[in-house]
């Protein structure tokens, strides 16, 4: 749904490449004629009378920094109150371009590596979110113990993270108490070894604290009976419609994952709720929305086509 007359409609492109020591994404600094005159900021601009937010993002593109974008995702959406105005700003991932990237109208330009503090400041206030959700690696493992047994699922987890899977949820709420808590402790041990992982505990506050993880995730069941967001860094949630996803963003959790998506192996005879109904679904998220159920790691082109910011798998990773 379109914003009220009085809302500025603001497309911003996260422009992302990927060099020999990772993924880095560009800032650039805003002019002196411009509010907020020297802070950092995403390139993009305002959204012209019938144009689309697609469109907007190639024209401001191509007149900021001198390219024709040739990939940009849908991302996130934000509303944001500043002095001078109310502004709606939707985020692009934007991976690929052609033309020289210059400053045309920034007075500076700045490549920054994703996961790190940004080596240029003061940053723009409406994209302090942005740069956190940006961290978030676009795998979300989940485990499933019960079904692949304790020790196969830790391998499972080694070989995981020697690949590069760096977000996890320990799940695995049908085990009994003590072996959930035995394969918790171990898991979190091997995740431990690994910098930059970050654990997250399904449903389980207290194991969450005691094996060290960074958050927890919610249930759909849990977060529905949630007044308040965990004091956890990190606090996902389970969703399965836009009332969740609107609950998630009022209760101020980090990310969701949203499905299923299609067909499961669990549940073969529900077709899921298709990829168009996920991207209507989160096409005005705040937070970034992760894509579940029947999906694998080659899925996620066509998620972040619709807007997810990745997968989130049972299996497959």
């Amino acid at each position: 749904m379109r914003p009220a007359r009085d809302i500025v409609e603001v497309s911003a492109g996260v422009l992302l490449r990927n060099t020999a020591d990772g993924a880095e994404y560009l800032l650039a600094r805003r002019p002196p004629d411009k509010a907020y005159a020297g802070y950092w900021e995403f390139p993009g601009g305002k959204v012209e009378p019938g144009e689309s937010f697609r469109a907007a993002l190639a024209r401001e593109l191509a007149e900021e920094l001198g390219i024709a974008v040739t990939a940009a995702a849908p991302w996130l959406c934000r509303e944001f109150t500043y002095p001078h105005a109310r502004v709606l700003l939707k985020f692009f991932r934007v991976t690929g371009w052609r033309g020289e990237i210059g400053g045309l109208e920034h007075t500076a330009l700045a490549w920054n590596r994703v996961g790190e503090a940004p080596g240029v400041a003061p940053i723009l206030p409406a994209n302090g979110p942005v740069l956190r959700a940006l961290a978030l690696p676009g795998i979300y493992a989940i485990t499933h113990a019960a079904e692949n047994g304790i020790d196969a699922e830790l391998e499972r987890l080694r070989q995981a993270l020697s690949r590069g899977v760096r977000l996890v949820q320990l799940r695995d709420k049908t085990l009994a108490a003590g072996e959930r808590r035995r394969f918790a402790e171990k898991a979190a041990a091997i995740i431990a070894a690994v910098p930059g992982t970050l654990l997250l505990v399904g449903d389980d506050e207290m194991l969450a604290r005691e094996i060290g993880a960074r958050g927890v995730h919610l249930s759909s069941a849990r977060l529905g009976a949630t007044s308040r967001r965990p004091e956890f860094a990190w606090v996902a949630a389970s969703c399965h419609g836009p009332d969740d996803l609107e609950r998630t963003e009022k209760l101020g959790i980090d990310f969701a994952v949203l499905g299923p998506v299609l067909p499961t192996p669990s549940h073969p005879e529900s077709s899921g709720i298709g990829w168009e109904a996920f991207a209507q679904w989160v096409a005005d998220a705040a937070i970034p929305v992760f894509a579940l159920g029947g999906l694998r790691a080659g899925s996620i082109a066509t998620a972040q086509a619709h807007g997810a910011h990745g997968v989130a798998m049972l299996r497959g990773w």
